[in-house]
């Protein structure tokens, strides 16, 4: 393999400043998931201006755009997701979303602006490459089922050797790329349990099933799923995210709903803490003389970076920031359909640092302020350029 320079000075004028313009076009434009038409249709007509790409949308609201090369070879799979989250923006840019109620609180239109500018710089260099490069702008990372799945449902890993994905980190410093080998993102399984009493009067509780007591003994003791029935040396969380019943201060309610998410690394760990949970719920309704309903939705695989492609892209990420920017980070507890590619073929994924606390930059994804450095942007687009330069053969 014959590795290509990156400099940013053999970058196209105006590309740098072009970049940046997507960023913010995508921001002020967000659409939720597998609702991502207008956002489809800019990434095509973008594309479509480059030349040299064959485009297909595997489903209505995703693009995937195809580079080949003029001699044979591997091919290296490139993503980006497209869809905002459903949260009012509290920041006041001027690029600030248009949509009230919708925003692009992690990262993804920096993500998908990241994944064109790389588009464009190999585009350019696609008489000297040897085999493939798929651009994949995903739809629908935020909401179980996922894009991610339905892609590969869909084909566009057919025929794929490595897939490899970049994610903006608001907490990692800008200028550092943080790494992972083996896990990285947990899988994020949800639950509901609907809990049925028998309401009644306030001053009466013993004429009642009082489903908040019910409920409130539930919560206290999903948390020993954790501390007591679980491995100490096992990753995994539970949380109880929503408890919802009643609305008067003199009415004892008959029906309470509780929400919450399961994160786990491993199938038994994943298994076990459902059982433990639905146990919990049955003894404690039981003991009550309270019934229930149990939906328990399994979301995402867990994220493992495969060890050869991870080191390969490590090395990557040294030649661009330096080896000492370069972070070994433990696995997390967030979920990341990306997992759905690595199912097929090796994959690594990659955060990319994009905080600075100089700028007022701190707060995490999924806040309604949440922002990223956007100088960050041109580490992800070289970093993608790199990894093609690795992983595929080009003429000199």
């Amino acid at each position: 393999m014959t590795g290509q320079t990156n400099n940013r000075e053999e970058w196209p004028e105006g590309l740098a400043e072009q970049l940046v313009a997507w960023r913010r076009h995508l921001h002020r434009h967000p659409e939720l998931s597998f609702q991502e038409e207008n956002t489809a249709r800019f990434v095509t007509d973008t594309l479509t201006g480059f030349g040299g790409l064959e485009l297909s949308h595997p489903t209505p609201t995703s693009v995937v755009a195809r580079l080949t090369g003029a001699k044979p070879g591997k091919i290296l799979a490139l993503r980006a997701d497209m869809d905002a989250l459903p949260i009012l923006e509290e920041n006041e840019f001027e690029f600030a979303s248009g949509k009230p109620g919708v925003m692009h609180a992690c990262g993804h239109d920096g993500h998908t602006a990241m994944l064109l500018a790389a588009a464009r710089l190999l585009t350019e260099r696609r008489d000297k490459l040897h085999g493939e490069i798929r651009f994949i702008f995903q739809h629908a990372e935020e909401l179980p089922p996922g894009g991610a799945i339905e892609l590969v449902g869909a084909g566009v890993m057919d025929g794929v050797d490595w897939v490899f994905g970049e994610h903006l980190a608001s907490q990692l410093p800008v200028g550092q790329i943080g790494i992972a080998y083996g896990d990285m993102a947990a899988s994020p399984d949800n639950f509901t349990i609907v809990i049925k009493g028998y309401g009644g009067h306030a001053g009466f509780p013993h004429r009642a099933v009082d489903t908040i007591a019910v409920g409130a003994q539930i919560v206290a003791n999903v948390q020993h799923i954790v501390s007591r029935y679980t491995n100490p040396l096992d990753r995994l969380v539970v949380s109880v995210t929503q408890f919802t019943a009643g609305a008067s201060h003199n009415v004892i309610p008959d029906t309470a709903i509780l929400k919450g998410t399961v994160r786990s690394f491993g199938e038994q760990v994943r298994r076990d803490a459902r059982e433990q949970l639905l146990r919990i719920v049955q003894g404690i309704t039981a003991a009550h003389g309270a019934e229930f309903e149990f939906d328990y939705v399994l979301g995402y695989e867990p994220v493992v970076n495969d060890e050869a492609l991870t080191r390969i892209l490590e090395e990557a990420a040294g030649e661009l920031v330096g080896q000492n920017a370069v972070i070994h980070t433990p696995p997390g507890m967030s979920g990341e359909d990306f997992s759905a590619y690595q199912q097929k073929v090796p994959g690594t994924f990659v955060n990319i640092g994009a905080g600075n606390p100089d700028k007022g930059i701190v707060f995490p994804h999924h806040h309604p302020k949440f922002t990223f450095d956007e100088t960050a942007l041109e580490t992800g687009v070289r970093l993608f350029v790199r990894a093609a330069d690795k992983l595929l053969d080009w003429d000199s």
